[in-house]
């Protein structure tokens, strides 16, 4: 008959009657269990910890308790050459670390990465404010044509801009017709051009009316020649008037457009503010209100802003009109009328005053030798 072993509190090992193990569920589970605790502590009370779990060097568990128990709150090493791990391993079992318990490996710190924003949120941030100020600025632009909205209006600055855009039609036909009169006249100058090479070629030919054509050849030359000199004039006047027009002119219209899309924000914001106001005023329409009120001062100084900057180049614009128009005016003036008066001083004389350098006939490049 074997002999009863005593009772130990970290493993109990049931037999039958002769003398075998029981192989139920119920007591497998049981020893399963109870090998998996360390002996004289419960779970709630133990705190273990685990090192090197890969090293090939025996395993070393610290057990303590937490200051809540009663025990001493110095951590004791039990090694598997213990008595308690001894007893658990003289009954086969296994030392099991509890799913339970926190495991703390001795590593580096832990830096937590600052979280990453999302770049399709924003992207979709930005799409969500652009259509709703879309929104805002085509309900305020329908408003103002059906005649149902208000508008800002600077009556001094919409005069100027108005006269702004009548002269520059009115200039664009001066540079339209000046380009036709510099095209025509090209074509007169290279026609009497080949006209007097054919009265030169025809004086060497004809004996009996060798001065005649010699006279009517060089007449169509000094012709062409002025004409050319006309030519380069005329062309210097469209170069500046075309700078004027479609640089200057422009980039002041285009400080203009900004202007008006700046107004329709700042008057679409208004609009919606007013209507905030004139509602109830409770919990849930005052942040509605304030954010509001925030939106309308930013598109307020948005469009003081750009009217300022309107205001500033009309200003300049105007002062840089009058100066290069006048120039140009005297220059077109002074060349007409040295040309059809014959006077070839005179008008050779309004080139040099004019700082006009004229190309020469059959020369489109200037040659390798000019440029050194």
């Amino acid at each position: 008959m074997a002999q009863e072993s005593p009772k130990n509190s970290a493993a109990e090992i049931p037999v039958t009657s002769n003398g075998q193990l029981e192989d139920s569920h119920e007591h497998s589970f049981n020893r399963d269990l109870k090998c998996s605790l360390p002996v004289g502590l419960g779970l709630s009370e133990t705190k273990i910890t685990s090192h090197s779990f890969d090293s090939t060097k025996e395993g070393v568990v610290e057990a303590g308790p937490f200051p809540s128990s009663s025990a001493s709150p110095k951590s004791s090493v039990i090694s598997p050459s213990s008595t308690a791990a001894s007893r658990l391993a003289g009954q086969g079992c296994d030392l099991i670390i509890p799913t339970g318990v926190r495991a703390q490996q001795k590593s580096g710190p832990v830096v937590l990465a600052d979280e990453v924003k999302n770049p399709a949120m924003e992207k979709l941030e930005l799409v969500r404010k652009w259509s709703l100020n879309t929104y805002k600025c085509t309900r305020q632009i329908i408003s103002e044509k059906l005649g149902r909205g208000s508008r800002t209006v600077d009556l001094e600055l919409e005069a100027q801009i108005d006269i702004l855009r009548d002269n520059k039609k009115k200039y664009e036909n001066v540079l339209r017709l000046a380009q036709t009169l510099s095209t025509q006249l090209f074509q007169m100058v290279h026609t009497q051009r080949q006209l007097g090479d054919a009265f030169a070629d025809l004086s060497l030919k004809s004996l009996e009316l060798h001065e005649e054509f010699g006279y009517n050849a060089d007449m169509q030359k000094l012709l062409a020649k002025n004409g050319e000199t006309l030519l380069g004039a005329i062309n210097f006047f469209i170069a500046s008037v075309n700078t004027l027009v479609n640089k200057t002119i422009e980039d002041t219209l285009l400080t203009v457009k900004q202007y008006e899309s700046a107004r329709i924000e700042y008057d679409a914001y208004r609009t919606d503010l007013e209507e905030l106001n004139l509602g109830p005023r409770d919990a849930n329409t005052l942040p509605k209100i304030e954010q509001s009120q925030q939106l309308f001062q930013v598109h307020k100084e948005k469009y003081d802003k750009m009217r300022n900057d309107v205001s500033i180049k009309l200003k300049f614009l105007e002062e840089n009109k009058v100066k290069v128009l006048h120039n140009q005016l005297v220059l077109f003036h002074n060349a007409i009328a040295a040309y059809f008066a014959g006077n070839q001083k005179q008008l050779e004389q309004t080139l040099k005053q004019f700082h006009i350098k004229l190309k020469t006939p059959g020369a489109d490049a200037p040659s390798w030798l000019e440029e050194q």
